[in-house]
């Protein structure tokens, strides 16, 4: 016999296996018995603090782990079909491992570098202010997921299998806590070991995959509705791949902005996309614990410690017509320097696995949609140039070296500039601003009022300790490239793909993955193998 019950147990004994034991005798009228925890949430929303576990009972043999994931690769030769890829992200390398189940044969274009020469980049980025176009925390191998904090908790279950998604990240090396936890994530520094692996793999069963290789343009064969020529740019010779796809996915990420352009310009059909925009908030992470886990006292912090995980939180609040809220959480994180051109300032965070740095930050943004962007009705592009001029305004205000404009929150709230700053993790460093010199002013004023709301939901949250960090602006797509949904390609080109962020049909890891396989497997039955 096996079934599965649900307990709770207080948060201190969540390391007591012995413990575990004696209420899962209760719950089942059981002496001796096997089990598996298959399932752990945290509810902390009182000073009852308390794990519920999902358990896995059986009296007669350990319960079948259901979870072990060995994938399959078909042979790929010479007469496989082809699938092209632009971009090496979740969705693109998600993407190329289906493709090699399924007997197809990747080739992958990615316009930034591999991990290893990416990191250069990345260190130019924080020691010296120096951004690369094509090689940063959003382009690369991994894409903006590979230095993100690796969250995969995601409401995407519509769309696919997610345990599918997650059974793949552990075979390449993710702990099988992922599997287990209701909110689960990777950590920054395992997400690149895992990107390796996928790689080797792709490469080793038969898929190819091209760094600093750009897609520049397209010729379309308008008679058949197809895209006839690809020019692909080695941006390391400048010289151009000419290739006949008969399959395309752009898998390009959110911030592709001269893929949107070169789209435009050959009246591909796109069109606007609501998206949001704001800042970065952080605090100590001590005083997100303090306030979540309803401590008091420096005790009672000591207390916790070892049994409950860096508290997060969620919020929202809705200012006039506009959804304020939280974005991208990050525990013990660290606010990262996510521009992808000269210029501009923009701000996301990450964290690592053990959520064990000295802060929490939050992107704090405001919903935008197309009637606050007039121009909109006749440009798809106007929300991106929207983004682009407030991190450009963002550049200008911290003083155009990479710093980042910011406030105190106390300030912020009150209007008023601040001329001292709390310690932040950002950098290459923040600047003494007033936000409202970058800033739109519905969206400072919206984020203005959320603040006190939060504040009456959260006692604490405005804090003097806390900083402002701006902006935070890449959190969706401000473009869909609209596609049919049972073919998953736009009405115009039958052999084009867009995939994922980059399309607007997506929004995180996860959602990222699904949606590249969900493109393959339906070009596989277009195929008919």
């Amino acid at each position: 016999m096996t079934k599965s019950i649900i307990i709770q147990i207080p948060y201190y004994k969540i390391n007591d296996s012995s413990f575990i034991k004696e209420e899962i005798s209760k719950a089942t009228g059981l002496n001796s018995f096997y089990f598996s925890i298959i399932k752990k949430s945290l509810d902390a929303r009182t000073r009852n603090i308390q794990f519920t576990l999902k358990i896995l009972v059986s009296d007669s043999s350990i319960p079948e782990n259901k979870n072990i994931f060995y994938p399959q690769y078909k042979n790929i030769n010479t007469k496989s079909p082809v699938v092209h890829i632009v971009g090496a992200g979740p969705s693109g390398l998600f993407a190329a491992l289906k493709c090699l189940e399924l007997g197809i044969k990747p080739i992958v274009f990615e316009q930034g570098k591999d991990i290893k020469n990416r990191r250069r980049d990345l260190a130019n980025i924080t020691k010296k202010g120096q951004v690369h176009p094509t090689s940063n925390y959003c382009f690369g191998e991994g894409g903006a997921g590979t230095y993100s904090d690796g969250k995969l908790y995601t409401r995407s279950n519509k769309r696919g299998d997610i345990n599918y998604v997650l059974n793949y990240l552990v075979y390449f090396g993710a702990s099988p806590d992922i599997l287990i936890d209701a909110h689960p994530h990777i950590g920054t520094n395992k997400l690149p070991h895992i990107i390796e692996k996928m790689r080797n793999t792709i490469l080793s069963h038969g898929g190819e995959i091209y760094f600093q290789h750009q897609l520049a343009d397209i010729h379309l064969n308008t008679d058949k509705n197809k895209i006839q020529t690809a020019f692909i740019k080695n941006l390391i010779t400048h010289s151009f791949v000419e290739i006949q796809p008969q399959f395309l996915v752009l898998a390009t990420g959110h911030s592709a902005r001269n893929i949107y352009e070169m789209l435009f310009r050959k009246n591909i059909h796109i069109e606007f996309k609501p998206f949001a925009l704001g800042v970065r908030v952080e605090h100590s992470q001590e005083d997100i614990n303090a306030i979540q886990y309803h401590c008091t006292t420096q005790q009672e912090l000591e207390k916790i410690s070892g049994y409950l995980p860096p508290a997060r939180y969620s919020l929202i609040e809705t200012y006039l017509e506009h959804s304020v809220y939280s974005f991208c959480m990050c525990p013990g994180g660290i606010i990262a320097p996510c521009a992808t051109d000269i210029n501009e300032i923009v701000t996301n965070g990450w964290s690592p696995s053990k959520r064990n740095n000295p802060f929490a930050n939050s992107g704090i943004v405001v919903s935008i949609n197309q009637h606050d962007i007039p121009e909109s009705t006749q440009n798809p592009l106007a929300g991106m140039l929207f983004q682009k001029k407030t991190e450009q305004s963002a550049f200008e205000t911290g003083g155009r070296n990479l710093y980042a404009p910011a406030q105190r929150l106390t300030d912020f709230v009150r209007n008023k500039e601040s001329s001292t700053l709390p310690d932040c993790s950002y950098r290459p460093g923040v600047k003494p601003s007033h936000l409202r010199q970058c800033l739109p002013d519905k969206i400072y004023k919206a984020l203005q009022n959320a603040f006190v709301e939060f504040d009456k939901k959260m006692k604490g949250f405005i804090t003097e300790k806390a900083i402002v960090v701006a902006p935070e602006s890449r959190t969706s797509s401000p473009v869909r490239i609209p596609r049919k949904k049972d073919q998953l390609h736009p009405v115009q080109i039958t052999n084009l793909y867009p995939c994922a962020e980059g399309a607007g049909y997506a929004g995180g890891i996860m959602s990222a993955a699904i949606d590249g396989l969900n493109i393959v497997q339906n070009i596989y039955t277009h195929l008919k193998l």
